[in-house]
């Protein structure tokens, strides 16, 4: 019930945010006799500010064009290399020679399915764009996923990861962001333990929960304080029509949007009070940067059921993974069966999503890796978006990660 009332509220809303729009556009439009006058301003930069914040935010485009290649501009084409219910696979395919692209080092990033669109790593791609052959996953949202696909568990991610692994071949090097760590590595452990041939050359773990009792956030609380039932009645719920998913139990996007901005409300609130005194100072560059973040940042999916569940009961309540007691298709998860795959492990010192020592926990685990072929890096200073988004990433964190990967190519 909870999601038919919140699309009647949007229904409900949207003629006002239109009017906001269009109102904000016109006192602003240089054409407009007092645009110019501080009344103008003020009006324009309030109408602005409640557009933004009712307007609907789609899934953004990634809006990668072009990258730089041996100082040469070379043109990006997105590629969809391989469609299965829940997910692509997409292709950065770059305008190079086939010898050029050959030599590159060919990376899969597989993104976090925990509420915001794969667009969130776009930083990410843009950084690797100039050295590597990149693929990233695109997950879909489940509404727009028919009941007739069937429903969609945490081990059916794995079994995604591995799907794409065998597409891409053996010299493929994983980069898993945030909440897919776990998958992935339960993925190429049960290859590695199969004795599969297209294990990876290397995986990447950037901020991610392999043991969340290490250092745990509010995020990982959360999951304990509360039981898998509650988060069943409380967090669940079915999809309305007119939607191709109708039907389909989800958590939907607007909880967990609700949730990110419960973590630091004040934050949020200074940030909009910020974007609206940039408007009246005529701020263009500060305004037009609020206006990014927030169209990624506002822009969420809604998680299968089934998976958003698995994962509150496998990897934060039951903690699986790290205790070894995690069975998929009947065989059970072993990070010591990998022994010729290297693994980087990445934190934030400052991560409240994944606290220090969570991702790290994977050295551990991978015993059957020489230490010669392990790495581990803290980013000092550094929050959970700042190890794969923003300056440190692209100065420190990524030439870190394309050494590491073509000293284990």
């Amino acid at each position: 019930m909870l999601y038919q009332l919140h699309e009647m509220q949007r229904a409900f809303l949207q003629p006002f945010v239109a009017f906001s729009d269009a109102s904000a556009q016109l006192l602003s439009h240089p054409a407009y006799p007092l645009s110019g006058t501080p009344l103008a301003r003020q009006l324009s930069a309030g109408y602005e500010l409640l557009h933004r914040l009712g307007k609907d935010y789609e899934k953004p485009e990634w809006q990668l064009p072009t990258t730089t290649v041996d100082g040469k501009t070379v043109a990006i084409q997105e590629e969809i290399v391989k469609a299965l219910p829940f997910c692509r696979l997409v292709h950065f395919a770059r305008a190079i020679t086939p010898a050029r692209n050959k030599r590159d080092p060919r990376i899969l990033i597989v993104a976090p399915l925990s509420g915001h669109h794969a667009t969130l790593l776009r930083d990410t791609v843009r950084a690797l764009l100039p050295d590597h052959d990149v693929y990233i996953t695109d997950w879909l949202d489940a509404r727009t996923v028919p009941l007739s696909a069937g429903p969609f568990h945490l081990d059916d991610y794995v079994r995604y990861v591995q799907d794409f692994l065998r597409e891409l071949g053996p010299d493929v090097h994983v980069i898993s962001v945030c909440q897919p760590t776990v998958p992935v590595l339960a993925a190429i452990s049960l290859m590695a333990s199969q004795k599969d041939p297209c294990q990876p050359r290397s995986m990447v773990m950037m901020g991610g929960p392999i043991d969340p009792r290490r250092a745990p956030t509010q995020v990982n609380e959360l999951a304990t304080q509360h039981s898998y039932e509650w988060f069943e009645s409380q967090v669940i719920h079915t999809v309305p029509a007119p939607y191709a998913g109708a039907g389909r139990r989800v958590y939907p996007g607007f909880l967990q949007h609700a949730g990110f901005v419960a973590m630091n409300p004040s934050r949020h609130l200074r940030s909009h009070y910020d974007f609206y005194l940039d408007l009246l100072r005529g701020d263009d560059g500060d305004a037009q940067a609020h206006r990014r973040f927030y169209d990624e940042y506002n822009a969420v999916l809604d998680m299968p059921a089934e998976y958003y569940l698995d994962t509150i009961r496998t990897v934060f309540q039951e903690f699986r993974l790290p205790n070894g007691t995690w069975e998929i298709d009947g065989q059970r998860v072993r990070p010591a069966d990998i022994r010729d795959v290297a693994l980087f492990t990445i934190e934030g010192e400052l991560d409240d999503i994944s606290g220090l020592g969570q991702t790290r926990a994977a050295q551990t685990l991978c015993a059957g890796i020489p230490r010669a072929r392990k790495q581990h890096y803290t980013a000092e200073s550094c929050g959970h978006y700042g190890i794969f988004s923003g300056r440190r990433w692209r100065e420190i964190i990524c030439p870190k990660i394309a050494a590491f990967v073509r000293e284990h190519a």
